[in-house]
């Protein structure tokens, strides 16, 4: 096993890379920027260096800095966590060029799924469903017009090197066309440094269906059920539930086995996830995207699977086995991950504060995961993510009991916080169902 981790990353997922690594023995090393000195995964860390001022490209993006901080401590592995540098084909190569163990897929792998039009290629050569939409970059507005016609509207224009919900507009006529597909270019070159366009049908009812795949030492791919990411605002998750309710034991076995496709055809190692458009009216499901690295969702298939994620990614970038029977997977009960951002509730506007107060819930199948105390300030540096409250129970309907109990035991004062739409949610008859789509908080304001 390694035997000293440097993990690239900050806040909640820091804390939590770190737990686990102390957990198994191994010794942890935090990378912060000035304005994080007082965070809890600074302290929490065996040993702490500064990288840089707030600005992230100054710091948490700064790869001289990681790596220099890397060399100075002695750290043996690289854990890049999510965002930031973890879907960085290049800095993955640039790590282990410097002699240090990636704890993530190979680079080769993050840039096939970097592209969105290479990975949708990529993943219909191999059998993966894929939504109707262009093999290659809209070269220009005609290009894109011309698309949109084939495919028919309304259509999606995203940007091809984007992610995390960011680089995308619908268009529901070729007048609309012209207005997003100039705004999604030039947010890409801005954002991205890259300003290719992709054109694909544009669902109206839609869920967002994701699996968990683990590509293991041993080359194989697995895959650890699938999650429910519906609830969205601004095409960004705020709830995750797993297994879904909308998902059939048929169609997960259809939804597994092309998730294992999927990384068989890029040589998958570690852990990433096989993002879907799921059309419930007709049970069709639509390749997305390929996220290469740990995502913030990733507890409620921990809770549901009994495994620790993390430890399973250093396990195989160290290249041993899993600690669970790869052939013997199966779901137990249900679990709902509620995402605590510093935001105003209603319009979800960044708020960010000083902690006055913070009192997590605790309980039976009740878990926190958090980035801050109180007395900390949540900074507009960085994501407005500061925990996530997950909870899980034998069935979906505890699991929802135990959630309302638990965001209404949460005391938070400072930043504004979204907990009273988590508690506005967990009444709406919609949620409740089971039977709703990424418009449900639309509808909802």
């Amino acid at each position: 096993m390694i035997e000293s981790l440097l993990v690239a990353n900050r806040g909640e997922i820091a804390r939590r890379i770190i737990r686990t690594a102390r957990r198994l023995g191994i010794r942890a090393i935090a990378v912060h920027s000035e304005a994080d000195a007082n965070l809890p995964f600074v302290s929490e860390a065996d040993e702490a260096v500064c990288v840089g001022p707030a600005n992230p490209a100054q710091s948490y993006r700064n790869v001289e800095a990681i790596l220099a901080a890397a060399k100075s401590t002695g750290a043996q592995a690289v854990h890049p966590g999510y965002g930031f540098l973890s879907e960085n084909a290049e800095f993955a190569r640039t790590v282990e060029a410097s002699g240090l163990i990636w704890v993530g897929p190979g680079a080769d792998a993050i840039s096939a799924m970097g592209d969105k039009i290479n990975a949708r290629n990529l993943m219909a050569a191999a059998g993966v469903p894929v939504a109707p939409g262009t093999t290659e970059p809209a070269a220009d507005l005609a290009a894109a017009v011309a698309a949109a016609g084939e495919i028919g509207y309304p259509v999606m224009v995203k940007a091809a090197a984007g992610g995390g919900g960011m680089g995308m507009g619908v268009a529901n006529d070729e007048a609309a066309l012209h207005i997003e597909y100039d705004k999604v270019r030039s947010f890409a070159e801005r954002m991205f440094g890259d300003g290719s366009v992709l054109i694909e049908r544009y669902f109206p009812r839609v869920r967002h269906v994701e699996v968990q795949i683990l590509g293991l030492a041993d080359g194989r791919v697995v895959a650890l059920g699938e999650r429910e990411c519906s609830v969205q605002r601004r095409n960004q998750k705020l709830v995750e539930e797993s297994p879904s309710p909308a998902v059939s034991p048929e169609l997960r076995e259809r939804f597994l086995a092309a998730a294992v496709r999927a990384g068989e055809a890029v040589n998958y190692r570690n852990a990433g996830t096989v993002e879907c458009l799921l059309d419930p009216t007709t049970g069709e499901f639509f390749f997305l995207e390929m996220n290469t690295r740990l995502q913030v969702e990733h507890p409620v298939t921990e809770l549901v699977y009994g495994v620790d994620l993390v430890e399973e990614q250093l396990r195989v970038a160290a290249g041993l086995a899993p600690t669970f029977d790869p052939d013997a997977l199966a779901p137990r009960g249900h679990a709902i991950e509620l995402r605590v951002n510093a935001e105003d509730p209603k319009r979800f506007l960044p708020g960010p504060g000083v902690i006055k107060t913070w009192v997590e819930p605790t309980g039976e199948g009740v878990r926190v995961d958090s980035g801050y105390v109180e007395g900390n300030t949540v900074t507009p540096f960085y994501d407005s993510l500061m925990a996530k409250l997950i909870v899980s129970g034998a069935d979906r309907a505890e699991a929802i009991e135990r959630a309302k109990a638990a965001v209404a035991a949460f005391a938070l004062a400072g930043p504004k916080n979204n907990l009273p739409f988590f508690a506005e949610l967990l009444e709406n008859d919609e949620f409740l169902s089971g039977d709703y789509d990424t418009a449900i908080v639309t509808r909802m304001r």
